[in-house]
């Protein structure tokens, strides 16, 4: 059961490092209202999945454009002093990411405009290779491409957060080594929880934290087990995750999908980036489950009640976060 006031909830900063608004072209905002219900004070909003760098503009351009029309609400942060002074006039902070690097079109000059815009962290891949890197569901051993690193050193430089989500796992490795800032992964489960192509091992666990980085728990239901949802299910990956890389490199991309329809659509239509074997359409037929962004008040209970104390939930739920965004963006 849910409890509607949780002191230490409501003081600590909440951060969520991976959000998916509808992609459609007239998409609103209006479903960021349900983070602001929910508590949060950060939102990372997805912008495009390595898809046409015009859609992927025009996706963020409309974005862009609504929040800064919604001043009342929702402010678009572009440090993470911004975002402690939105959570100080209970205003929702927004940045955006991307799913890969096809947004950049083959140039690595467009990583600054991206930034200048508002994206605050990229993956290099988004489930199978492209031009920067190999895909988690292509051959693991597909590292960075010499436009990858390119890219990597641009990011480093303008300040942008390197991503390993979604990417094979020898690129994963070669972001840790050829990043000088630190590397994350913004919406992932360990697959010591559970086992699926797009889970990362216990080494990526420590690499990533090796470098400064944080994971992110994402809860995306047939990642964390069997398209389950609970809290607890949630909790047991962070948990794990604390376990193998700790307590400072851990935080929240819950990956919440508002259009499951959209999402749906999709999967059907791009079976290479969504393979049979990772179960994204599950054989009972039940869509798939997101845990929902208000649950994240229970799940600073749970972490309470399994002893974890107050200042390492507050470390979970988004300082850890906060210090990467401090460490990398300008």
């Amino acid at each position: 059961m849910i409890t509607e006031n949780t002191p230490g909830f409501d003081a600590a900063l909440v951060w969520d490092q991976h959000g998916c608004l509808p992609l459609h072209r007239n998409s609103t905002i209006d479903d960021l209202h349900e983070y602001v219900r929910a508590g949060f004070d950060f939102v990372s909003v997805n912008v495009g999945m390595d898809g046409p760098w015009q859609d992927t503009l025009e996706t963020l351009m409309n974005f862009r454009g609504q929040i800064l029309d919604n001043p009342s609400w929702t402010t678009l942060a572009g440090t993470a002093q911004e975002v402690s002074k939105a959570k100080e006039a209970g205003k929702l902070a927004v940045a955006f990411d991307l799913e890969g690097t096809e947004g950049l079109d083959g140039k690595v000059g467009l990583v600054e405009t991206y930034y200048q815009l508002g994206v605050r962290t990229m993956l290099i891949a988004y489930n199978v290779p492209n031009r920067a890197g190999g895909g988690c569901h292509g051959d693991p051993e597909d590292g960075l491409t010499a436009f990858g690193r390119d890219v990597v050193r641009e990011m480093n430089r303008v300040g942008m957060v390197v991503d390993a989500t979604h990417c094979a796992r020898r690129t994963t490795f070669d972001l840790f080594e050829h990043s000088t800032s630190p590397v994350i992964f913004s919406h992932s489960v360990p697959s010591g929880v559970h086992r699926h192509p797009r889970n990362i091992d216990d080494d990526q666990l420590r690499e990533c934290a090796r470098t400064g980085g944080v994971i992110g728990i994402n809860g995306v239901g047939i990642f964390l087990g069997d398209n389950v949802t609970a809290t607890e299910d949630l909790f047991r990956a962070v948990d794990y995750a604390v376990g193998v890389a700790g307590i400072d490199h851990v935080g929240i991309g819950l990956d919440y999908v508002f259009d499951q329809a959209e999402a749906n659509g999709f999967i059907k239509d791009d079976p290479d980036s969504f393979p049979a074997d990772g179960n994204y359409l599950p054989s009972d037929g039940a869509p798939i489950g997101f845990v929902h962004p208000r649950q994240l008040r229970e799940l600073s209970e749970v972490l309470t009640r399994h002893g974890y104390s107050d200042s390492d939930v507050r470390a979970i739920l988004g300082e850890n976060f906060r210090r990467v965004a401090a460490a990398v963006w300008r």
